[in-house]
């Protein structure tokens, strides 16, 4: 059982088909988030490594010190993951789902153990129950044009640091990663027409479900409601295209609680957490 070696990008329509067909409020991966982790910065900022691919399971570096897999045969997932650290630092950490037994178990058995780390939790809504969207007088929200790549990449530098990896250039590259629509990437646009918060939602339309990442307020403009109208304006052209059910993975641990807070505002129940594990070389 010798996996196929490819590169990130190469490797992402057949890792997001399959984190597609093992669905499940027991899984981690959503094929939005693995577009996301590939594409929202320009390939040599991000210097991703690569995956390690067989029919049901993959292995990704998608650092040489980070590891993400996926699958549920357990003979698959050990032969990804070790192929993955024959190329890997000497150091590798990975974050799945509590609830993902088979990839635990094969971490277990290659001497990955758990550590500290900051934790996220997926959170779930059925798009039937969305709430209106309610903004502040003056405030306006629509879906992003495909030629706005510029002020998109900027809105989310401004929300999130303006060393941001999110560049024009990576995030007109993103916007031609599947599954993004430009019809599920909202804003916020205040008086005067300043862009001041947004949320891009990834609807996989095999399973239904939309994932929300990311979201983000400025400073100045938050505490308005705005990252709140911007994820249900977002939310509402997904269900709108065929989604029927929200995703959302904000930190979880006592140190960031106000993402969780927000989306649980809307109707997000939490479900499965995340745990993070580390391996060594030499350990």
């Amino acid at each position: 059982m010798i996996p196929e070696r490819l590169g990130a990008y190469d490797a992402l329509p057949r890792m997001q088909a399959l984190a597609s067909d093992l669905w499940s409020h027991r899984s981690r991966h959503h094929p939005g988030q693995l577009a996301w982790s590939a594409a929202y910065g320009e390939p040599e900022v991000l210097d991703l490594g690569p995956a390690f691919l067989l029919d049901d399971a993959w292995a990704w570096l998608e650092s040489r010190d980070w590891l993400e897999a996926c699958g549920t045969n357990s003979a698959a997932v050990d032969a990804v993951v070790t192929a993955a650290l024959a190329e890997s630092d000497d150091e590798v950490t990975t974050s799945t789902l509590e609830t993902e037994q088979v990839v635990l178990e094969v971490l277990e058995q290659h001497g990955f153990a758990e550590v500290e780390s900051p934790w996220f939790t997926h959170h779930h809504l059925d798009l039937a129950d969305l709430p209106p969207v309610v903004l502040p007088e003056g405030y306006a929200v629509r879906a992003v044009r495909p030629d706005e790549h510029d002020r998109r990449a900027a809105v989310h530098r401004a929300a999130w640091s303006p060393t941001s990896r999110v560049t024009a250039a990576a995030y007109q590259r993103l916007m031609k990663t599947p599954p993004y629509r430009p019809e599920t990437d909202h804003v916020v646009i205040a008086p005067g027409g300043a862009w001041v918060a947004s949320c891009c939602v990834w609807l996989d339309a095999a399973t239904g479900v939309a994932l929300v990442e990311p979201v983000g307020c400025v400073e100045e403009h938050g505490r308005r409601g705005l990252a709140t109208a911007a994820s249900v304006s977002a939310l509402t052209a997904a269900r709108d295209l065929g989604a029927t059910e929200g995703l959302v993975c904000p930190r979880g641990d006592d140190d960031y609680p106000a993402p969780a807070r927000l989306y649980r505002g809307i109707g997000f129940e939490p479900g499965a957490r995340t745990r993070t594990y580390r391996w060594r070389r030499d350990a």
